[in-house]
């Protein structure tokens, strides 16, 4: 896999020196005219009418054309000779098209990503999508096609037409053998895999998108194509067969979009790709029209260099042999807002960067990871960053019909996490929550985040602890004395008045000095394949967090603790803990025989680290 990447960086960098270079594409007089076929004798366009060539005519020999765009807007034809079908190369009865692309285009560029889903049509019928690719490095621009019966199947989802439904049928019936066939079983099933889809981002940084590639889900690495945005454009050309067409991701400052080509058009829906985006099946992401600025060969792996445009719907569905569109349909997005400030010249006073304003799909695998990329590299960007800057980032996640989750949290860099990164992951990790919850079915409707840039490292460790005395009674008030050393500063000495339950028991009893993160990890222990919690339980629990700039101190007290439905009883009697033990069982509850009470708490203005407990011993009065 590293020398995978090491060659795609190689071929990257190779790549952009030939755009720099010379025009992606040759003109006609640099290839040889015997091996090419004319363009002239090709149809310019595609059909207007659209019937369907089936499975069960394909067999070798046959000549086609396939419409995709090189450059601009406008699909250009290039032949297409069949080589035979390979049986169930795509799953169960699910067939594909060998063929091999023609013309002075294909022949130079090869099989080039964002080509999936270019229209490849017969004898003036649409036969499928050009979707596939045969290894690397490949001489020829031989090509997997999938059925346009196999494509149509997404339609069943939203009640096709009849004449589809039939042209389908053709497609399900193609497993019976035929002239001309191929045999699959020679075939490596690696070395056969989907053109690559060009998932662009724009505005982001190597850095940012090599956090993405960390955290993506199966399908959603980065193809690292070249592009931008011009959302506001408008593109007067219809989009039609062998357009090209973008699924959006993020949009606004900031831009991740995925392109490939049109293979069918309705007055309603569209069908493109011929091979899953995400395959997450029902989705709502912004269609747009897109403008191909160039064409980039590579005999590693050529690819297209895309900028989005005109919004025209939204896709709605991306499964395993197609994406759909539907022309008209807004796609849901959460609006996220980011303003960087830093200290100003005078005390106290801030000034504030250009805000970040963007929007992401309201989608669970995908929504966590864009905020948490977007931060990130809107963190990153600003001339507020160096190594040792610290954050205080304040905002909110508003969902209709709950509370606001309310972010409110000191970050600080540490010998191994820069505090732009701690921050990105910390506010992941709260929309994965946000989004785990299965019982969620209310739109998330904005997140507004406000990050204080701090141009220096504020931590601080706790190095030891003690009270004024040792023997105590129920109800006193004692001082806890903490030694706490700053990062490249004097240790300094906290006291924190703290009194006493009036109730505690005689005999031993513990305090704990400690961090947030320890205190957290006491009253909300993990509960390991427990039921997931309800939006509202969820919520109160994030809000539940301690701040990080605080010291803490907290009365470990020997009485039962439960958690229960996201929610802590401490100090509960021994009957109720007897009657909650069923549900800890059945994995409901987590039944501690030690009580976390919070005490008392001192800011420190800077994120506290570490942990130090004190035994006391409670006498009789």
């Amino acid at each position: 896999m590293d020398v995978y990447r090491s060659l795609k960086d190689i071929r990257r960098g190779m790549a952009v020196l030939a755009f720099v270079a010379c025009t992606a594409i040759p003109a006609p007089s640099q290839t040889e005219p015997a091996q090419l076929v004319s363009a002239a004798a090709l149809p310019p366009s595609p059909p207007a009418i659209t019937k369907f060539f089936p499975l069960s005519e394909i067999h070798k020999g046959l000549q086609g054309v396939a419409y995709t765009v090189f450059e601009g807007t406008k699909p250009e034809p290039m032949g297409v000779e069949i080589l035979g079908v390979l049986h169930n190369a795509l799953g169960p009865r699910q067939d594909m098209i060998l063929a091999r692309l023609e013309g002075a285009k294909p022949e130079y560029t090869g099989v080039v990503e964002g080509m999936s889903g270019s229209p490849v049509y017969i004898d003036g019928r649409l036969a499928g999508a050009l979707s596939y690719r045969i290894g690397m490095f490949s001489k020829e621009p031989i090509c997997g096609i999938t059925p346009i019966g196999l494509m149509l199947g997404v339609e069943d989802q939203h009640a096709a037409p009849a004449t589809e439904i039939a042209a389908s049928g053709d497609g399900a019936a193609a497993g019976e053998p035929g002239a001309g066939t191929v045999s699959n079983s020679g075939v490596d099933g690696e070395l056969m895999q989907p053109m690559d889809t060009p998932l662009v981002f724009s505005g982001f940084s190597a850095d940012a998108l090599k956090l993405w590639k960390e955290h993506a889900p199966a399908g959603l690495t980065p193809v690292e194509g070249v592009g931008g945005s011009e959302s506001d454009q408008k593109q007067p050309e219809p989009m039609i067969p062998g357009s090209a067409v973008s699924a959006v991701l993020v949009r606004g400052d900031l831009d991740i979009a995925a392109t490939c080509t049109v293979t069918y058009v309705d007055p309603k829906r569209m069908l493109a790709c011929g091979h899953p985006i995400t395959q997450f099946g029902p989705v709502s992401m912004p269609m747009t029209k897109a403008d191909v600025v160039a064409t980039l060969p590579s005999p590693l792996e050529a690819f297209k260099i895309i900028n989005t445009t005109q919004t025209v719907g939204s896709i709605i569905e991306d499964r395993e042999s197609a994406i759909m569109g539907e022309f008209g349909k807004p796609a849901r997005m959460i609006p996220v807002t980011l303003r960087v400030t830093r200290a100003g010249a005078a005390p106290g006073q801030k000034e504030e960067m250009e805000a970040l304003h963007f929007e992401v799909i309201d989608q669970p695998q995908i929504t966590p990871m864009a905020v948490m990329v977007a931060v990130y590299q809107g963190l990153m960007q600003e001339n507020t960053y160096s190594a040792q800057t610290t954050y205080h980032v304040q905002g909110s996640v508003k969902l209709s019909g709950y509370p606001s989750v309310k972010l409110d949290s000191l970050v600080a860099p540490t010998d191994a996490l820069p505090a732009n990164l701690q921050t990105a992951l910390t506010l992941g990790e709260r929309f994965t929550r946000l989004y785990d919850n299965a019982a969620r079915r209310t739109p998330i409707e904005s997140v507004d985040l406000e990050v204080a840039a701090i141009p220096r490292r504020l931590t601080a460790e706790i190095e030891s602890a003690h009270t004024s005395r040792l023997e105590v009674h129920a109800g006193d008030t004692i001082t806890v004395e903490a030694t706490i050393l700053p990062w490249h500063g004097e240790l300094r000495n906290v006291r924190v008045p703290v009194r006493l339950p009036s109730n505690l028991p005689e005999g031993p009893v513990r305090l704990l000095v400690s961090d947030s993160g320890t205190l957290d990890r006491l009253l909300q222990p993990p509960q390991f394949n427990a039921q997931p919690l309800d939006v509202a339980a969820t919520i109160a629990q994030l809000n539940s967090v301690h701040t990080s700039d605080r010291l803490y101190v907290t009365l470990l007290a020997p009485e039962a603790q439960a958690a229960v439905d996201g929610r802590t009883l401490t100090a509960i009697p021994m009957s109720m803990a007897n009657a909650l033990a069923p549900l800890r069982e059945n994995k409901g509850m987590a039944l501690n025989g030690e009580s976390a009470v919070p005490m008392a708490s001192l800011p420190m203005d800077a994120v506290v680290s570490g942990q130090q407990v004190v035994t006391l011993q409670v006498e009789d009065q």
